[in-house]
């Protein structure tokens, strides 16, 4: 009864917890970390201690593959050698770095033992990078970077670990009891190969299995079902063999969730991103009100320690400043080797300077550097000391860098991603799209007898309207993908009412009730994001820069010349959405979400390639041959 009492109470006030960090615009990991703390020291509250093995085996898989799965194949190759700078050589960095100021600080303290510690600090965490750096909206590249490297970094961490405490003399905590073996180079070299190499076999041995089921799975449950299963099987399976069950569920997520969208139907991967978003919410957010409930148990577990309070404060707080001075220390130099080829020209592109600092400020630590700690013997020296010197720098970095974050981002000047440039790359990408599936339908040549092939050009073509129409830019004016949204919404309020009244009478069976509602639900979810992120546009502006054809090459941005109207239109007395003004004459005309579409009917008469929006705030480019946007 009271387990399932704290589980309960766990779940309850994450859920008070982050909705208090939601109304007061704070991140809920800091919030949890800070409520956590304050609960510790409260009188008759149940006391909960981390169990290494608890974090490991049962929270870390799930957390990795939640991450994984969500983390772009495409992104993370592009940015794989920063990611294997920082994951590999940044935490061994930072290791010797802590190792040697512990040495320096506890008397007595072992080289092996001391690096075992340094080892446990240095991963920033998967949890807190991407809880923290999407929730302030950090350049995409930077939250790519840290995803993947805190994805990876535990690998190099628990290794280094187990390699360091076997150099000590001890046994990692519930990892191989007492027998402890000889430590050379060569066994550490081969630790890090088998680890990796083992890892990524796996994962992709599991990828392929779980990809020959889905091919004969379509029944969502049975497919949802199956990815819970995939990151505890793949962790496990490495352990097994030594190898890293990190890497082992990274590489499995990373390929599961680049194939999806040819392995599984849409319903699988709707209820799949439902699940995985739910999971991780819950755990991720219980995880650091755990981290937060641990501290007044550390604390007085150090009371007891032979080191004055001055001595371990000093521990503490050194520790604290050297994992992200270490860290700053070393993306700076490793910029430069990071620099990257512009285009086939000789120049590399050296990231900016405000990027690296934040790229630097930016490595929380988390859960699994405290769950790594408890992996320490515990008849290991210090270990109370070294306990805390793990809590305070996951709770000093989560506050400390997490707080802060926000204000550097605004006072470097480093944009967030803009939701206009999303709402262009969207439109455009969509008109690909579009253009390749009305060429398939072309070449089916079927006779449109029931006027089937004309309500699918109609419909294709409001959807793209809808994608070009979010870049409006005209305040307090309502376009025709906005009122349409507002009225069917109104219409499904109906619909769903009356739907429940018939529920109500008993007429009809409850299975068809509770698909026409499940129906409605689709439709209304699809429309409020839609209304979200129409939202969310209205305070952007377009300026997207983007690859270009010939056709955009020889057309630049010029200044709109416009008086605010579709001339044609007015001149028909009709209506229009938004202007266009082709840069080879300069007519201005309606865009095609606009009854008379002046501007492609232009084109179609023509033949002027390119034309720019004459809207204010928008410097964007259309070529009407590539469909592509600069």
């Amino acid at each position: 009864m009271e387990i399932a009492l704290l589980l309960v109470s766990l779940a309850v006030s994450v859920l008070a917890v982050t909705a208090v960090a939601d109304r007061i615009d704070i991140p809920a990991p800091l919030v949890l970390i800070v409520a956590g703390v304050a609960v510790s020291y409260v009188p008759g509250v149940l006391e909960v201690r981390l169990e290494a093995d608890v974090v490991l085996f049962g929270l870390l898989p799930p957390l990795l593959y939640a991450t994984a799965i969500q983390t772009s194949l495409v992104d993370f190759r592009a940015n794989l050698r920063t990611i294997l700078l920082l994951s590999v050589g940044l935490v061994v960095f930072t290791a010797a770095g802590i190792a040697v100021l512990l040495h320096a600080l506890l008397p007595g303290l072992g080289w092996g033992l001391a690096f075992a510690i340094g080892a446990v600090v240095a991963p920033p965490d998967a949890v807190a990078a991407t809880a923290v750096g999407r929730r302030i909206g950090l350049p995409r590249r930077i939250t790519t970077i840290l995803e993947g490297e805190s994805l990876l970094n535990d690998a190099t961490a628990l290794v280094s670990l187990r390699t360091a405490l076997a150099a000590g003399g001890l046994a990692a905590h519930g990892h191989g009891g007492g027998h402890v073996e000889e430590v050379t180079a060569q066994g550490v070299a081969l630790d890090f190969v088998v680890a990796a190499g083992g890892g990524v076999l796996v994962g992709l041995l599991a990828f392929l299995v779980v990809a020959f089921l889905r091919r004969k799975l379509t029944d969502p449950l049975m497919d949802t079902a199956l990815s819970l299963i995939v990151p505890y099987a793949a962790y496990v399976g490495a352990e097994e063999i030594s190898a890293s069950g990190v890497i082992a569920v990274v590489v499995a997520g990373l390929l599961l969730g680049h194939r999806a969208p040819i392995l599984q139907t849409a319903q699988s991967r709707i209820a799949e991103r439902t699940n995985w978003r739910t999971i991780a919410f819950v755990l991720e957010n219980v995880v650091f009100l755990l981290i937060g409930l641990q501290a007044a148990s550390l604390i007085e577990a150090v009371e007891e320690s032979d080191l004055s309070g001055t001595r371990v404060a000093l521990a503490c707080g050194l520790s604290l400043v050297g994992v992200i001075v270490l860290r700053l220390a070393w993306v700076f130099p490793a910029r430069y080797l990071l620099a990257r080829n512009v285009g086939d020209h000789e120049a590399r592109a050296v990231p900016p300077a405000s990027y690296t600092f934040l790229l630097g400020w930016a490595g929380m630590r988390g859960v699994v550097t405290l769950a790594a700690a408890f992996v320490i013997p515990a008849e290991a020296e210090y270990r109370e000391v070294l306990l805390l010197v793990a809590f305070t720098v996951v709770a000093g970095t989560l506050l400390v860098q997490g707080l802060s974050l926000p204000f550097l981002a605004r006072r470097l000047d480093v944009p967030p991603p803009d939701p206009m440039d999303d709402a262009l790359a969207r439109a455009t990408l969509l008109q690909q799209a579009s253009k390749a599936g009305f060429k398939k339908l072309k070449s089916l040549d079927e006779d449109d007898l029931h006027g089937v092939v004309s309500l699918i050009k109609q419909r294709i073509e409001q959807r793209n309207f809808a994608a070009w129409e979010r870049l409006g830019t005209t305040a307090d004016e309502e376009t025709p993908s906005e009122l349409y949204g507002r009225l069917r919404l109104t219409m499904i309020e109906e619909e769903r009412r009356r739907v429940l009244a018939i529920r109500s009478e008993g007429t009809t069976p409850s299975v068809v009730v509770a698909e026409v509602l499940a129906m409605l639900d689709v439709e209304e979810s699809m429309l409020d994001r839609a209304t979200q992120a129409r939202a969310e546009l209205r305070t952007s502006a377009v300026r997207r820069p983007g690859e270009e054809c010939d056709h955009l090459a020889e057309h630049p941005v010029v200044e709109t010349v416009s008086d605010g109207t579709c001339p044609a239109c007015v001149a028909n007395g009709n209506r229009w959405v938004a202007l266009r003004q082709c840069l080879d004459c300069g007519h201005v005309g309606c865009c095609d979400s606009s009854p008379d579409r002046h501007a492609t009917t232009h084109f179609q008469e023509t033949g002027h390639t390119v034309m720019q929006s004459a809207e204010d705030g928008e410097e964007w480019r259309w070529c009407y041959v590539h469909h592509m946007t600069a």
